[in-house]
């Protein structure tokens, strides 16, 4: 009989030696080569495997990405992205949020080319969403990084809470407890996020 091993719930880290550091076009390929795994990598070259997400997370970040595009698509001012974009920050990290959104003034100033690897900008606005066994302190430095780096608003979901950080720069984190609802500010104008599906567990 053979016997699946288990898949951590909590992300795999590989460190490279400096002599076999990827460069960006290297880093692609090699995402590229393991598309079945979602992979980021941090500012000093450390690679993280993402394990996939149980079945009430993977139906909550879908509701959001849902909400968040049928938004975008009636404002046209941008174009939200899903877990699966890759964006190479300033910072030289490589960083896929669970949600994000880009103005299209912003995206019209990218290469054709560029466009079709991991996107070389930090986006207007990225949304992570906590799940059960996500170590919410490495999330939160995530959503500072993504901060420091020209993201303009930045929201972390925690349903275990159930709370929402948001994230703006040059402001320290503002926690929400259970909030039914939540606007997009200057951001995503006219944005009003209805919160209670992801408080609630359906499954």
């Amino acid at each position: 009989m053979t016997h699946t091993q288990p898949i951590s719930p909590e992300p795999v880290h590989l460190r490279l030696p400096p002599a076999v550091q990827m460069d960006d076009e290297q880093f692609f390929a090699f995402c590229q080569a393991n598309a079945g795994y979602r992979i980021e990598r941090n500012a000093d070259g450390e690679i993280a495997i993402m394990p996939p997400t149980g079945g009430e997370t993977g139906r909550r970040n879908s509701d959001l990405v849902t909400d968040l595009n049928i938004w975008a698509r009636r404002d046209g001012t941008g174009v939200v992205f899903d877990s699966s974009t890759g964006f190479r920050l300033p910072n030289g990290a490589t960083r896929s949020p669970d949600a994000s959104w880009i103005s299209r003034e912003r995206l019209a100033l990218i290469a054709a080319v560029d466009k079709q690897r991991f996107l070389p900008l930090a986006p207007d606005f990225v949304l992570e969403l906590a799940s059960p066994s996500d170590d919410v302190d490495a999330l939160d430095q995530k959503m500072q990084e993504y901060r420091a780096n020209g993201v303009r608003l930045g929201w972390l979901l925690i349903p275990a809470k159930p709370n929402i950080r948001v994230y703006r720069p040059n402001a320290l984190p503002i926690t929400l407890d259970a909030p039914i609802e939540i606007d997009g500010g200057d951001v995503l104008s006219g944005l009003r996020l209805d919160l209670r599906p992801i408080w609630q567990t359906v499954l």
